[in-house]
C-alpha cells in the first residue's frame, strides 16, 4: 500500500514535468521570450516625449531673423525640419499624409516688422491626433523661439525678462483642437480588437481539427489547400465586419469620434486589414501542434505588435530599430489609415501606401501559409 508521501515518487513526477517542459519548446520559448521582450520594450522602446519629430518650413522669407527662429526650433530637439516647402497647398498634404508632425509658417515680413519694433508673428500647425506627441513640442516654442529673436537683436540680456512679449506664435492644433485623447485612443481600438479577436480565432483553425481527431477527413476531402485555407479563414470576415460595425458605432455614440472621410475608403482598409489577420492566424495554426500552443504564438505576437504599432506610445518617440520593426506588424499601418480618415478625411493617395503594404501583408502569409499546409500532407 502507497504512504500518505513519498519523497521519490514527488522527484518522478518533477523530472516528468521537466522533460515534458522542455519537449514543448514552444512553451519552453515562451517563457525566456516574453521577459525579454517585455524588458528590452519598455527598458528602450518606450518613450512619452518623442522628439525629432519631423516638420516641414514654410519660410516665405531667408533673412537672419527666420534662420534664427528655425535653428532655435532645431536645437530643441523636437523639430526636424524634413521638408522645405514653398506654399501652404505642398505643406497641407504632407500633414495630411502623415509625413511631418508640425509646419512652421514663418511669413515675409518678419523681418521687417521686428526692425520697426513691431509684433511680428509664426504659425505652427500641430498634427494633434494623438495629443501626446505635439504636447511636449508646442509647449516650449514660443520662449524659445522668442528668445532667439531676441538674441538676433542683440538683446541677449533681456531676453529672460521679455521673451513673452517679442513674438507672437499662434498654434493650430489641427484635427484634435480640444487635444482630446478619445479620438486617438477610439479608433485604435478598432485595430487592437480587431486583431486580438480575428488572429485568436483562426489560430487554432487547424490545431481544432488536429485534437478532435478529424483532421485525417480534412486532408481526405478532394480539396486544394487553397480551398481550405479561404474555407477556414473566410467566415471570421463575416465576425470582423460586426465588430467593425459595433465599434464605429459606440464610438460615435458614447465618445462622440469624428468621421470626416470616406466609409468606403474605411471599408476598404478595414478588409485588407481584417483579411491579413485571419490569414497570419491561420498561419500560426499550421505552426503549432496544439491549441494552447497557437494560444501562446498569438500572444507572443500581440505583445511587440501593441507596443510597437503606436497604439499605446507614440510611433515617432521610439528609436529608429524600434520603429523600423514595428513596420513589420499590420497593426501598425492600418492605424495610421483609420486615423487619417477618420479624424483628418484623408482620401486614397494619402493612403494609398499603407493599404498597400497592407496587401503585400495578405500575400506573404497566404503564401507561407499554403507552403506550410502542404508540408502537413506529408
Amino acid at each position: 500500500m502507497m504512504g500518505f508521501f513519498s519523497l521519490g515518487r514527488l522527484g518522478a513526477m518533477l523530472i516528468k514535468e521537466f522533460i515534458q517542459m522542455r519537449r514543448d519548446r514552444i512553451t519552453f520559448g515562451m517563457m525566456l521570450g516574453v521577459p525579454l521582450i517585455q524588458l528590452v520594450l519598455f527598458g528602450y522602446a518606450i518613450n512619452t516625449d518623442p522628439k525629432q519629430l519631423p516638420a516641414a518650413l514654410v519660410a516665405l522669407g531667408s533673412d537672419r531673423y527666420t534662420r534664427a527662429i528655425v535653428s532655435s526650433l532645431e536645437m530643441t530637439g523636437y523639430y526636424r525640419f524634413d521638408y522645405i516647402v514653398g506654399s501652404a497647398a505642398e505643406a497641407e498634404e504632407l500633414m495630411a499624409s502623415g509625413e511631418v508632425a508640425f509646419v512652421v509658417t514663418i511669413p515675409s515680413d518678419l523681418a521687417r516688422r521686428v526692425d520697426r519694433k513691431e509684433h511680428p508673428s509664426i504659425l505652427i500647425e500641430a498634427d494633434a491626433t494623438d495629443p501626446a506627441v505635439a504636447s511636449g513640442a508646442i509647449s516650449t516654442v514660443s520662449t524659445v523661439a522668442s528668445r532667439a529673436l531676441l538674441r538676433e537683436q542683440g538683446q541677449e540680456q533681456a531676453a529672460a525678462e521679455a521673451a513673452q512679449g517679442q513674438l507672437d506664435v499662434v498654434v493650430h492644433r489641427r484635427y484634435n483642437p480640444e487635444s482630446i485623447s478619445q479620438y486617438n485612443i477610439v479608433p485604435g481600438l478598432l485595430g487592437v480588437i480587431l486583431q486580438m479577436t480575428m488572429v485568436m480565432m483562426t489560430s487554432i483553425a487547424l490545431t481544432r481539427e488536429t485534437e478532435r481527431g478529424t483532421m485525417e477527413n480534412l486532408l481526405a476531402m478532394p480539396t486544394s489547400p487553397a480551398e481550405v485555407m479561404l474555407g477556414k479563414v473566410l467566415p471570421y470576415l463575416v465576425v470582423g465586419a460586426v465588430q467593425v460595425a459595433v465599434v464605429l458605432v459606440a464610438a460615435k455614440l458614447l465618445f462622440a469620434i469624428p468621421f470626416v472621410g470616406s466609409v468606403w475608403l474605411l471599408l476598404l482598409a478595414v478588409l485588407s486589414f481584417v483579411f491579413a489577420l485571419v490569414l497570419l492566424g491561420y498561419t500560426i495554426s499550421t505552426m503549432a501542434n496544439t491549441q494552447m500552443q497557437a494560444l501562446q504564438l498569438t500572444f507572443f505576437f500581440f505583445l511587440p505588435s501593441l507596443m510597437l504599432s503606436g497604439f499605446m506610445f507614440p510611433f515617432r518617440g521610439m528609436p529608429q530599430w524600434a520603429q523600423t520593426l514595428g513596420e513589420f506588424f499590420p497593426l501598425t499601418h492600418f492605424l495610421r489609415v483609420v486615423r487619417a480618415i477618420m479624424l483628418k478625411g484623408a482620401e486614397f493617395p494619402a493612403v494609398a501606401f499603407e493599404i498597400g503594404i497592407l496587401g503585400v501583408f495578405i500575400v506573404a502569409y497566404a503564401g507561407f501559409a499554403l507552403m506550410r499546409f502542404r508540408r502537413t500532407l506529408d
